[in-house]
């Protein structure tokens, strides 16, 4: 069996000392010029841990990706499900090579991301909940800029244009007003139009549907799944809507504090939970029991 993605034993932390750049120069400069010597940048007895002799504050640092292992098969949905802050998003990009690993190794497609960058972005496009483009331009023209930078152009890739985003619901008419003007979910199957404009073998979804209308999402899905069926691509897909991952994934992953705290299809994770007064388990029942949280998107926890 042939894996398009293998993560193996994969460690993220972020952090910095907890005195800014500049304080600590400025306390060395003045050790020195009292005729003494400074102490280690980092925590005062060069050990490196934070647990100095008090000359400097301890670093603080968070765990984003804690020793996560995992394999997804080659045309497989593989899902992510955590609370804000559990790695889902940090693990996209190390994946898709915007990070890179503290410890441990990632491919994609037998090509290491950290060795072989460019063959990994070669074979892989990205969707993110909060896509960037030029806003005074139209939906089209940021579309075919795009296109240029993966090195298709001429009138194929207009009507490929066209199509994708009438596949995804996206009126001819809004083609060619400026984004702007546009809602976020109408922006955001602009994303998804120019993810799939390269074909990748590999999609990353990191919360695609977030912000979308319920028939715009039912929309985004099927493209999901004919995508799948059509052309064999795999995707890893991060979502906080249960109904969402449930229907698309093969397996589901969910991940807390950093670790994967189970990984199996819904089928086997409703499964892993005795039912209580005949009530059929769910996979919010599931997520609820592994992590003791709520699954809400950084919007639902803005405006809640």
């Amino acid at each position: 069996m042939s894996y398009a993605v293998v993560v193996n034993d994969v460690y993220k932390k972020f952090g910095k000392p907890a005195e800014p750049l500049w304080q600590r120069l400025l306390k060395s400069a003045r050790a020195n010029r009292n005729g003494t010597h400074a102490a280690s940048s980092t925590n005062g007895n060069g050990n490196g841990n934070g647990n100095g002799n008090g000359n400097h504050a301890a670093a603080h640092f968070t765990v984003a990706v804690d020793h996560v292992s995992f394999v997804v098969k080659e045309g497989e949905i593989f899902g992510v499900l955590g609370p804000n802050g559990g790695g889902k998003s940090t693990l996209i990009r190390l994946i898709s090579t915007l990070l890179l690993p503290d410890s441990g190794t990632v491919s994609v497609f037998g090509y290491d991301v950290e060795r072989q960058p460019m063959k990994v972005q070669e074979r892989i496009n990205r969707v993110s909940v909060e896509a960037s483009f030029f806003k005074k331009l139209s939906p089209m023209e940021n579309l075919l800029y795009g296109a240029r930078l993966y090195g298709l152009e001429g009138k194929a890739t207009r009507k490929q244009v066209y199509e994708i985003l009438a596949r995804l619901g996206l009126e001819r008419k809004s083609v060619g007003s400026p984004m702007e003007e546009m809602s976020r979910g109408m922006q955001q199957k602009v994303a998804i139009a120019r993810a799939l404009l390269s074909h990748p073998k590999l999609l990353l979804l990191d919360e695609p549907t977030t912000g979308l209308d319920p028939r715009s999402k039912r929309e985004v899905q099927a493209v999901i799944r004919e995508l799948r069926q059509d052309f064999g691509t795999t995707m890893l897909l991060t979502t906080h809507d249960m109904v969402e991952a449930e229907a698309l994934c093969d397996r589901i992953a969910i991940m807390d504090k950093g670790k994967v705290v189970a990984l199996e299809t819904p089928a086997a994770l409703k499964l892993s939970l005795p039912q209580n007064d005949g009530k059929e388990v769910t996979l919010e029942d599931v997520f609820l029991a592994l992590t003791g949280k709520q699954l809400k998107s950084e919007e639902e926890e803005a405006s809640g």
